[in-house]
């Protein structure tokens, strides 16, 4: 299925930023017409154009997110696809790939054409990832085929991995024979328990079920071996643990198709934080002590994991009232990604700019197919690689130098789940480009 998307009209010129370019970071002007990004260089003059002043501000491709979870449909007054791309674009993300667990689930060709018509005209492109099984049930394997027709890429039951071997072996080839990613969200229920923090000092302190390590590890172990045996492209959802993260290296050594991502939380929060009871902390998988956070930021460092995905979770202020172990997980993450990740892995780490907008942007734009070598599903435009003549214009301007304060119930989101209310941050997403057209400006959306 192609969609034909009328670019913005007009000229867009962009003043005195460093632009991540082919060749590097560089002091440019970037001249945007009609919805292309049509010269690069110092001095550029365009009379008819709006001019933005992004002096000081870093200039480049608009972030992709693998991993986030619009809610619509079945749950809206959690979220829906306009409120949730709202928030994609303040925080720099110009796509997203909307998660299956939705009610109903996207496992048929008609909800994933009715996402997909919703999301033709959202502040941020919306591609889709189909479920693998029916109802996300782990048992009959959804119409893949028919799904992957449509143009869905990826396939993963999130939030609940798939607990047979044989159907996930089954799965893989299937993708495999499609061109297809098989996405797995990695936790072994039997391991797992019922755990709802991670095994250890806070949960044995705390009175909590615990969930430890191996029950992540254990999965990624089956599927990288599965995939490794039939040549079929693995990706490891939202990797949290020290195991997990020596075993992709690993693996990656040994030239098995695997990617991998990692979220914000999973390496700026650890399990002290569950110590206030308060369900606000509470992810799956959950929040683990800081030295699986450790090896998390090196894992992004070195390149063992691919990208960086919010794993954006919304969930009404009801449900996440309720104790601690009966509250759903999830927490909110689009708003917040950029700024998250800025502090803790270019100031905390050394990490070039660039590094950060590979893990943000090019390398999750390759994995969804969304990069200007794939054949992009749904008709849309190229996202990830460098600002560069001749592309589509899905671009993010960063202001490094300032810093702002999370405030859940000023953020797009219908919910307010934030783990990082009241912590002030530092990097500013300024403004947001999508297909030319400014829909976050100077820190406000545009429509």
């Amino acid at each position: 299925m192609t969609t034909t998307y009328e670019l913005a009209l007009g000229s867009l010129l962009l003043t005195g930023g460093t632009v991540l370019g082919s060749d590097g970071p560089v002091l440019a002007d970037v001249l945007i017409e009609n919805g292309i990004i049509t010269a690069i260089g110092q001095g550029l003059n365009a009379p008819d154009a709006e001019v933005l002043d992004v002096e000081g501000c870093t200039v480049g491709p608009g972030f992709v997110d693998l991993h986030t979870h619009l809610r619509e449909p079945g749950k809206e007054q959690a979220e829906t696809i306009e409120t949730g791309t709202r928030a994609a674009a303040l925080g720099g993300f110009t796509a997203v790939v909307a998660m299956p667990n939705t009610d109903p689930v996207l496992d048929s060709a008609f909800v994933v054409r009715a996402v997909l018509g919703l999301g033709a005209t959202a502040m941020a492109e919306v591609a889709v990832a189909g479920a693998i099984t029916v109802g996300r049930n782990g048992q009959e394997l959804a119409p893949m085929a028919e799904l992957s027709k449509l143009g869905v890429m990826l396939f993963t039951d999130d939030g609940t991995g798939v607990q047979n071997g044989g159907v996930a072996r089954r799965a893989l080839d299937y993708c495999r024979g499609l061109g297809a990613t098989y996405a797995e969200h990695c936790e072994d229920l039997g391991i797992a328990a019922g755990g709802v923090v991670h095994e250890g000092y806070w949960s044995s302190k705390l009175g909590l079920p615990g969930q430890p390590a191996s029950a992540e590890e254990a999965m990624v172990a089956r599927d990288l071996l599965l995939a490794g045996e039939l040549g079929a492209r693995l990706h490891l959802l939202h990797l949290s643990t020290e195991g997990s993260v020596d075993l992709v290296r690993r693996a990656k050594a040994a030239g098995i198709k695997v990617t991998a991502e990692a979220a914000p939380h999973h390496f700026t929060l650890t399990d002290a934080s569950i110590a206030s009871f308060d369900a606000v902390y509470k992810v799956n998988p959950p929040l683990r002590p800081a030295h699986h956070g450790d090896a998390v930021v090196a894992g992004l460092l070195d390149g063992t994991i691919d990208a960086i995905a919010t794993d954006h979770a919304p969930h009404t202020p009801e449900t996440k009232d309720l104790p601690f172990d009966e509250a759903p997980p999830g927490m909110l993450g689009l708003e917040t990604a950029f700024s998250l990740s800025y502090e803790r892995l270019v100031l905390g780490e050394g990490l070039a700019m660039e590094g950060l907008f590979d893990l943000l942007s090019t390398n999750p734009a390759r994995i969804a197919g969304l990069d200007a070598q794939s054949d992009r599903p749904f008709g849309q435009s190229e996202h990830g690689g460098r600002v560069t003549v001749g592309r589509t214009a899905n671009v993010v301007v960063i202001d490094p130098r300032a810093a702002w304060t999370v405030e859940g119930s000023s953020l797009a989101s219908l919910a307010q789940n934030t783990p990082y209310e009241g912590r002030k941050l530092q990097g500013v997403v300024r403004h947001t480009i999508l297909r030319g057209e400014v829909v976050v400006r100077n820190g406000e959306p545009t429509r």
